[in-house]
């Protein structure tokens, strides 16, 4: 256990170092140094087109990626439940400077996330592991034919037969991850089905995120039916709900000066879909930047130009030591939309390695106060 330990401590200070070194004097390198330059990496742009199932697995060539999941549910008795599950990749060299493989020659190292939260109950836990690119059996990975995303014995696979579907096996998966603590262990076993396409953001997937043209290749499937069982403080229970994965990759998502984010997913109960966000800084005037994109009930999306996106703080609430603003008016002019989001529960702070807020939210008229929507905010930087 000690050894496990050590080896844990050592890749979270790889992990950081690699996302936060050195910006030049009198510059920042963005939230957990996601504004450093690409360097000899490549970098997403305008113009890459998409293609699937192929994207779904990892592009060591790039320097960060995600394949990024949470769900809204509710347990048998009526009582919602909310869910994150996250793998992170990192590459340590550029392609042209990687080592051959080798037991400890590893170019990518890979982090993960899970969280469970019920009420005032938030449960959070913490991966790490290490790879060569060219594995793809090694302890943590994603390959995308059979689809494939896991570290250790956390997991999100495919239930498609390959043999018997050819194809993109992305569209019905399970998710099963564990995690022993001294509550009595967490966890979740769900079968997520695809109820509709997936949605590329920005232009053909590219999404801008500073006025300067930093950016990511970036798509969601915001349609996952989910069902099955979580468990919390040793105690299991059915669930159901809907469920948001988002699959970013990149190798200067930022700009240099930009210091975190606020980004929102959201499922109304008009079947319409609504991801927004705003970058703290990089904006064409020096304030912040925001996108997002309104996606109809058939998946067909219509990007949001940061003049179309209103996005105020309204409340904070003290989390982890830092005021943290979990009340929100989001206005969408183009959709009809003015709302107030606000996060039921406070208490959602992920201590992990790079820690951030991530919770449930419940969005509602402004006006009227009726019930418009759930959804989900990560907020980073604070």
């Amino acid at each position: 256990m000690m050894r496990i330990a050590i080896l844990a401590a050592l890749l979270a200070a790889l992990w950081l170092a690699g996302c936060a070194e050195e910006a030049p004097p009198g510059e920042t390198a963005g939230f957990a140094g996601l504004g450093q330059e690409a360097g000899e990496f490549a970098q997403a742009h305008e113009g890459i087109r998409l293609s699937f199932p192929e994207d779904h697995a990892a592009h060591p060539d790039y320097r960060i990626e995600w394949w990024y999941l949470t769900a809204n549910l509710e347990d048998e008795r009526g009582e919602p439940l909310g869910l994150q599950w996250t793998l992170f990749r990192q590459a340590l060299t550029p392609p042209d400077e990687r080592p051959e493989p080798a037991p400890w020659a590893a170019d990518q190292l890979w982090m993960a996330h899970m969280a469970v939260s019920r009420g005032e109950t938030h449960r959070v836990a913490e991966r790490f592991a290490r790879s060569h690119s060219g594995q793809d059996d090694g302890q943590a990975g994603a390959v995308a034919e059979p689809f494939r995303a896991w570290i250790d014995h956390w997991q999100l696979a495919t239930r498609v037969d390959a043999s018997d579907e050819p194809g993109d096996t992305f569209t019905e998966l399970q998710l099963t991850a564990r995690q022993d603590d001294a509550h009595g262990g967490f966890g979740y076993d769900l079968a997520l089905v695809a109820e509709g396409p997936l949605v590329l953001h920005g232009v053909g997937g590219f999404s801008q995120k500073s006025a300067d043209g930093q950016g990511s290749m970036y798509y969601s499937q915001p349609f996952w039916r989910v069902e099955g069982e979580v468990t919390l403080d040793g105690e299991t229970r059915a669930v159901s709900g809907r469920g948001w994965l988002d699959r970013e990759w990149s190798s200067q998502l930022l700009g240099p000066e930009q210091q975190g984010w606020d980004w929102f997913s959201l499922h109304l109960e008009s079947g319409h879909k609504l991801m927004a966000f705003q970058l703290r800084g990089g904006g064409a005037d020096g304030g912040d930047y925001r996108s997002g994109t309104w996606i109809d009930p058939e998946g067909e999306p219509t990007a949001l130009a940061p003049d179309e996106i209103g996005m105020t703080p309204l409340a904070t609430q003290r989390v982890a030591g830092r005021e943290v603003p979990t009340r929100w008016r989001l206005e969408i002019p183009r959709a009809g939309l003015d709302m107030i989001v606000e996060a039921p529960h406070a208490e959602r702070w992920m201590d992990t390695s790079v820690a951030y807020w991530e919770g449930e939210m419940i969005a509602r008229d402004a006006e009227s106060g009726d019930n418009l929507g759930i959804g989900y905010l990560e907020m980073t930087g604070y």
